[in-house]
């Protein structure tokens, strides 16, 4: 494990694999770096790939107050230990941070982004959005991080039975350490904090960036992947068959290999 120092002092560990030209991967909610290890290895004799704990989670540092704008810092300071120059993959929230950093300047050579979950703009998803953030404060003020992940994965439509699952599992102590930092999803998102919606955003990004959807995830899903691929000024959109959110290293490798290497 190696660690860089963010602008505001926040250690950030990260660790790399693999032989190419370099990839940052960035996790969504619940995603540490260990999360990418299975994309790593299949990308590794293609790609150097970086894999890091986004800060509040892992062995990475969180200074306090938090702001997205310190997540955008945390990856400039990853694009230098890469040599400056970076393509970077975003999983489902970690692709709006990836998308966003790029928007306020950031350079990276290319951006891919796999199911941004960016929700139809409506009075419903709004209210249910607002329900959610309040309770998850609630929640982390008191302390309850592991009822924070329910409440998170309840809010992702994960069934009740499987969540009660992985509340007894092995897997549930670290699912529960990076509880705390769901509140900076939301605010990558726009949610918790009334930050920018993508239009205010999407056109900045001036880099190829390839929006990607599982054939079997939910409608919603497809329909907010293609509507952003279409307003992205250098946009694609790429239907991988077979996947659901929890899409598999095995069939998501060869897709980015093939947008990440094309000249």
């Amino acid at each position: 494990m190696d660690t860089v120092r963010s602008a505001d002092g926040t250690e950030i560990a990260y660790e790399r694999s693999g032989d190419g030209p370099p990839l940052i991967y960035v996790g969504g909610a619940l995603n540490d770096r260990f999360s990418g290890v299975p994309l790593a290895t299949e990308l590794g004799p293609r790609m150097t790939v970086f894999r890091y704990d986004r800060r509040g989670r892992g062995a990475s540092g969180d200074t306090k107050p938090y702001a997205v704008e310190r997540e955008f810092d945390d990856l400039h300071a990853l694009v230098e230990a890469a040599g400056g120059e970076a393509a970077v993959y975003g999983m489902s929230s970690g692709g709006v941070l990836a998308m966003r950093a790029a928007a306020s300047g950031l350079k990276f050579s290319k951006i891919a982004a796999y199911e941004p979950p960016i929700q139809p703009d409506s009075a419903a998803t709004r209210r249910v959005v607002r329900e959610y953030n309040a309770r998850l404060t609630e929640l982390l003020a008191a302390s309850r991080a592991g009822d924070a992940v329910e409440l998170f994965m309840a809010h992702v439509r994960t069934p009740a039975e499987l969540i009660g699952q992985m509340r007894h599992s092995p897997m549930w102590p670290a699912l529960e350490a990076i509880g705390p930092s769901l509140a900076y999803d939301s605010a990558v998102m726009g949610d918790a904090s009334g930050g920018p919606a993508p239009n205010e955003w999407v056109g900045a990004i001036s880099v190829p960036t390839l929006v990607l959807r599982g054939g079997l995830s939910p409608a919603w899903m497809g329909d907010a992947a293609t509507g952003l691929a279409d307003a992205l000024p250098r946009g694609r959109f790429r239907l991988i068959p077979d996947q659901t959110h929890d899409v598999s290293a095995e069939a998501l490798a060869p897709v980015l290999a093939d947008f990440f290497l094309a000249g």
